[in-house]
């Protein structure tokens, strides 16, 4: 098809993601009328109708709209990976590499460990984003993630995923607690949380509950520490706070173990500075 034109697309994504003009608009940095000029174009171009309004006046993509929403995000991929691989292709580990994990395990194990990555490689530069949602490396959001689920295999194509670690869990108290902790209230997550393995352990742990719950493990290591009760933590992590005491209480359900999964764009792997930070990763959770 000739004079196709990927701004057009641009929008057609914007659109999408945004469900309004106005949105779209804001993510694109236009004004509201180039972006529904451009999708009249597209339209045009395509021969058919790329959305609708549903009753509550949002918009709606039409079948049409669907797959070329599909087709375009794989267009999206590819030039964002064109520029990743582009970047820092001069010799040597140098280029920017942005890795995103939970933050408990970007504040207690990655942090602490950066200065021997960064001092091998000083033309590397590291982007790390902790943080609990999944960035999406299809769309090239993030190089590298850590995390503690397997790669969706409808993803097997472009995500390489390889198993670094297993993260065995235990309880936690405050330095001088008993230790076995008994009549100490269990700290755990808010309901977002609840289908973590660990939340669910807690849920089922006996022992009365606290009055407090987070969103992250980070917040509930501060709590434990402060004395406001018992949690579950990664004994890597747990045993390494020096204000934390493990706990060896029986009758406790069995303690869980989560797997973490290093993931990488399979056209981003052979980079070199993508391969330095594989390697640091390896290195640091053996």
């Amino acid at each position: 098809m000739q004079g196709l034109d990927w701004n057009d697309l641009r929008c057609l994504l914007a659109l999408a993601r945004s469900g309004s003009f106005a949105g779209a608009a804001r993510l694109l940095r236009l004004d509201a009328t180039t972006v529904a000029r451009r999708l009249r174009t597209l339209e045009r171009m395509l021969g058919t109708q790329m959305f609708e309004r549903d009753p509550g006046g949002a918009l709606k993509s039409t079948e049409a709209g669907i797959a070329a929403i599909a087709r375009a995000e794989t267009i999206e991929a590819e030039i964002a990976g064109l520029a990743a691989a582009m970047e820092g292709t001069g010799s040597g580990v140098q280029g920017r590499v942005r890795l995103t994990t939970v933050p408990i395990l970007a504040n207690r194990i990655l942090i602490p460990a950066l200065p021997r990555l960064l001092g091998r490689n000083p033309g590397l530069k590291i982007d790390l984003m902790a943080d609990a949602r999944g960035y999406d490396l299809a769309r090239r959001e993030a190089d590298i993630a850590l995390r503690f689920s397997r790669p969706d295999p409808a993803l097997g194509h472009r995500i390489l995923g390889r198993r670094l670690a297993s993260l065995h869990y235990a309880p936690y108290a405050a330095a001088g607690t008993p230790r076995n902790g008994a009549g100490l209230p269990w700290l755990g997550y808010d309901e977002s949380l609840d289908h973590l393995p660990q939340a669910a352990w807690l849920r089922r742990a006996k022992g009365p509950s606290a009055a407090f719950a987070a969103n992250d493990a980070e917040s509930l290591i501060h709590a434990a520490a402060a004395g406001l009760g018992r949690t579950l933590l990664p004994q890597v992590i747990g045993d390494a706070e020096p204000r934390l005491t493990r706990l060896r209480g029986t009758g406790l359900p069995p303690l869980p173990t989560r797997e973490v999964w290093l993931l990488t764009h399979r056209d981003l792997r052979p980079l070199p500075r993508i391969a330095a930070v594989v390697d640091w990763l390896a290195e640091i959770l053996a």
